[in-house]
């Protein structure tokens, strides 16, 4: 199972790292708040435990972005920041939950423990957009029950568009969630839903898959259209 640690404090991170790895966990590292939202996006973690205080974006927006973009990997805030308010604020923007530096060490973990538990009770198995669905577990598409093979790169950008369903998502976001070591090129996402149109759309004779002119795509439930 991995999980990202966003801190800004180098030893701090990488003791956390050697002790969560002890623990069975496969731990990935961020020191500054754009890494952090950037690396989150990708939707390959099961957790993510996140400073407050980061340079470049602070926490805070971290949160509130991955929020704002159907992202529900469990955020547990890890800060130095104590007060009420700051406490009312990371879990108003969508942290799951809230523990002050300094902390105890198996508190930490018991409470990375409940938000898995919480997490798998209440995370879709699936996500479904009409009769295309994905099955994210097994990386697996079917439309109406039939198979649709995918590259990795094409699920991934599938899979933000089915978290986001009706909603426009723009290439950028799509370039941050399928490429995160090369969004810059807005061109790597046209030419991967040019080739998922034909799987998934012209295939099936559908149209669910959409561009929207001037920021990016949506994906609908097109079935009576069909």
């Amino acid at each position: 199972m991995r999980i990202l640690v966003v801190e800004d404090e180098v030893d701090l991170a990488h003791t956390l790292r050697t002790g969560l790895t002890a623990e069975g966990y496969s731990v990935d590292l961020a020191h500054d708040g754009r890494q952090g939202l950037w690396m989150a996006r990708t939707g390959a973690y099961a957790l993510v435990v996140l400073d407050l205080m980061l340079p470049g974006l602070n926490g805070y927006k971290v949160c509130a972005q991955l929020r704002r973009e159907g992202n529900a990997t469990p955020v547990l805030v890890l800060t130095a920041r104590d007060g009420d308010r700051d406490q009312a604020e990371a879990l108003d923007t969508g942290a799951d939950d809230y523990l002050a530096k300094p902390f105890s060490y198996m508190v930490l973990v018991a409470r990375l423990r409940a938000l898995v538990r919480r997490s798998a009770a209440t995370a879709p198995p699936v996500l479904a957009v009409g009769d295309l669905s994905l099955d994210v577990a097994g990386r697996v598409c079917r439309r109406g029950g039939v198979r649709v093979d995918l590259t990795p790169r094409e699920f991934a950008v599938l899979e933000l568009l089915a978290r986001r369903a009706g909603q426009a998502v723009s290439k950028g976001d799509l370039l941050y969630h399928a490429w995160p070591d090369e969004a810059y090129d807005p061109n790597l996402v046209e030419a991967r839903v040019s080739s998922l149109r034909r799987k998934v759309d012209t295939a099936f004779r559908r149209q669910s898959l959409q561009t929207v002119r001037g920021t990016g795509y949506r994906l609908v439930d097109d079935r009576e259209r069909a």
